[in-house]
């Protein structure tokens, strides 16, 4: 039966397949060096930097901390499973991107679908076996992740670019196995997506994983700052 589940995962896997310097020495005058983003004061041709710079959102990530042994275990399991499927999800999303702009220089529907079958051909010759080796929890978060990476939910995917009826049997397909292609990606409000957020960020700046912008609005930093407020922890856990 799980046949199904692994066929479902991989037929959604396969169809995504310097400015000009001005000098300037008179009083209170301003100029902004573009090359760095640091804006300067220049004062009797003194050149003072400003601290002005714009910078992608950092969070420095310490040892973590849990309750017992069987936090730590689970976290860790989790860990394992994340890293293993997210690299899919982000595929998903590249395929998609290349997939949308190419049927957008296309004008015949025959060559459209001709296009997707090519690109579905390759996709299953390239990952069809590894897909095959997904159990159902890294399936579920598979499809989550999917969301995150893509802002849509698989089953949604599946039906853009299949049909409404075969998104529908696909969905309920899926939950004989307890995994439903409509789960969204929701580390604001449930706990476990908010360890996946955590076990991607540690994994980007550890350069585990290679870090791909979620679709979703949302800031790891109001995330931790939320969790920590409620999850109690005492027990460290290394990388």
């Amino acid at each position: 039966m799980f046949k199904n589940l692994s066929y479902i995962l991989f037929t959604f896997i396969s169809l995504v397949l310097n400015a000009q310097k001005e000098e300037r020495k008179s009083i209170d005058t301003s100029k902004v060096d573009t090359t760095g983003y640091v804006q300067y004061y220049i004062v009797e041709g003194d050149t003072i930097p400003h601290e002005a710079i714009d910078l992608d959102e950092v969070v420095i990530l310490g040892r973590l901390k849990f309750k017992d042994r069987l936090a730590r275990r689970k976290y860790l399991i989790l860990r394992r499973k994340t890293r293993k499927v997210y690299p899919y999800a982000k595929l998903a999303s590249e395929r998609i991107t290349t997939l949308n702009e190419r049927l957008e220089d296309i004008d015949s529907k025959r060559k459209k679908r001709k296009y997707i079958k090519m690109l579905q051909k390759y996709m299953e010759e390239e990952f069809t076996s590894e897909l095959k080796k997904l159990t159902r929890t890294e399936g579920q978060i598979l499809v989550k992740l999917v969301h995150r990476q893509t802002g849509k939910t698989m089953f949604s995917l599946v039906k853009e670019y299949r049909s409404g009826w075969r998104a529908f049997w696909y969905n309920n397909t899926a939950k004989i196995f307890n995994i439903s292609l409509k789960k969204e990606y929701d580390p604001i409000n449930v706990e476990e997506d908010y360890w996946i957020e955590d076990i991607l960020q540690r994994s980007f700046q550890s350069n585990i994983l290679e870090e791909q912008k979620t679709a979703l609005d949302f800031s790891f930093y109001d995330l931790r700052n939320k969790w920590t407020d409620t999850i109690k922890t005492t027990t460290v856990i290394k990388e």
